[in-house]
């Protein structure tokens, strides 16, 4: 039993490294539901109560005591995002050649397509206790509009990536009330890129380019409490908190031959606080054949306000990044029906609010709005050994995002003029994600 759980402990290290230099991916603000291919296939429903295999170590900690054995799972996720601006932007600023003015250009697609890959690991250490390991991405985005579209002055390229790393523990109270909580290890790095007004003279400017890079090391925990009300009723509530950043970086401001503007480039930092997430599960065995699924989860995405991107040396604002986010639910139902001794059919339906309060506080950088979600998903029993029973999950949900219109401006201080940029549109998008898992139980 330790040699096998040492091997796995290896393999989910291995999978971390990799995660690691992962693209971000666009999901619920900027927040990464898909971690497990199990859940997807329900659209996430009754996460924190289902404890179906080792990825309970992110929706609910308290589940690995209604496992057995050691179970470990791997998972990937292909996402598709595809996103399309259109619209106008007016630029408020008097430019000499090269000209800063708008050259009819909507940007293109913007989205990308992203690998995302989770792993988990536990195993018992006596009749009461359980540990684990989990290794994955809470948060991420990837948009990037042609270098030369109207809204540059805006936003280019917008990249977020994390890595979680998630110790955990479990302990059986009772065979029907288990609890579980663990600590967060998690990295989150930043790219941004947009033009940039210089000025020359009074209210006078030529387009330049700036790109900002930072990053930091965040802790967070979660816990989690898991009910077996009954023999058909399974409750789960579970809590990840806040983690706060102190990102810490440079800005690179190049001019219109490509030369460093020294004056606007150099150390950076801003501070920014990742939402917190509250979510409440329920799952019914209604048949033999046939499980109901259901799942309320709050993201605290009101901790977003602004960050200030300052010089640390002389406290001079770099730039400000307004989001102003509001806290956000999302629904969940779902369902499982056993078609026999190895297949399962699985199938859900969620809807997921967005945090961006309107068409004026929406960015081009995160052109977000309420989602909703149709997942399917199968599940085959590979193989039962004594207590070794393997699983493969595979699932696919489409994402409809609702039509996101914007209208947008953003003010650029300088000590020359204020010159000022406005996006005024429409975005339409969707997304698909594909993902497979493979579970085993030692």
């Amino acid at each position: 039993m330790i040699r096998t759980f040492g091997r796995t402990v290896i393999a989910t290290a291995i999978a971390g490294l990799f995660s690691a230099s992962m693209n971000g991916a666009y999901g619920a603000g900027f927040q990464l539901f898909e971690q497990s291919a199990s859940g997807q296939g329900n659209a996430y429903a009754g996460a924190a109560a289902v404890a179906e295999d080792a990825s309970t170590i992110f929706f609910n900690p308290a589940g690995l005591s209604f496992l057995d054995g050691a179970p470990f799972a791997i998972v990937g996720h292909v996402i598709n995002l595809s996103a399309e601006f259109s619209g106008t932007a007016t630029n408020n600023a008097t430019c000499v050649p090269p000209s800063c003015a708008t050259t009819g250009n909507t940007g293109g697609d913007i989205g990308d397509t992203a690998f995302v890959p989770n792993v988990y690991a536990a195993m018992s250490i006596g009749d009461k206790w359980d540990i684990g390991i989990g290794i994955n991405a809470p948060f991420g985005l990837k948009t990037e509009y042609n270098a030369n579209w109207d809204g540059r002055f805006q936003g280019v390229k917008s990249e977020l990536a994390s890595l979680n790393v998630n110790p955990t523990v479990s302990y059986r109270i009772s065979d029907s009330f288990s609890i579980g909580g663990g600590i967060n290890w998690q990295r989150f790095e930043a790219e941004l890129t947009n033009a940039v007004f210089l000025p020359v003279a009074l209210n006078t400017f030529v387009e330049g380019s700036t790109k900002l890079e930072a990053d930091d090391d965040g802790w967070g925990w979660n816990i989690g409490a898991l009910w077996q009300l009954s023999q058909a009723t399974r409750l789960g509530v579970a809590y990840r908190s806040e983690i706060d950043y102190t990102l810490e970086g440079n800005v690179t401001t190049l001019d219109p031959t490509g030369a460093l503007v020294a004056a606007a480039s150099g150390a950076a930092k801003g501070d920014a606080t990742l939402p917190d997430m509250l979510s409440l599960s329920v799952a019914f065995q209604a048949s033999d054949r046939f499980q109901l699924l259901a799942d309320i989860t709050r993201t605290g995405w009101s901790s977003i306000n602004q960050i200030n991107v300052v010089d640390p040396a002389t406290g001079t604002t770099r730039d400000v990044l307004v989001l102003d986010f509001d806290d956000a639910f999302r629904y969940s139902i779902g369902g499982n029906y056993v078609l026999g001794d190895f297949w399962t059919l699985k199938a859900g339906l969620a809807f997921d609010e967005t945090p961006v309060k309107n068409a004026e506080t929406r960015t081009v950088r995160l052109p977000d709005n309420d989602r909703t979600w149709i997942s399917i998903g199968l599940q085959r029993k590979v193989g039962q050994s004594g207590k070794r029973v393997g699983t493969f999950d595979i699932a696919y949900s489409h994402i409809f995002i609702k039509d996101a219109p914007i209208n947008h401006t953003k003010l650029q201080p300088t000590p020359l003029g204020t010159p000022s940029s406005t996006v005024t549109g429409n975005y339409e998008g969707s997304v698909d994600v594909f993902s497979i898992q493979y579970s085993v139980q030692f």
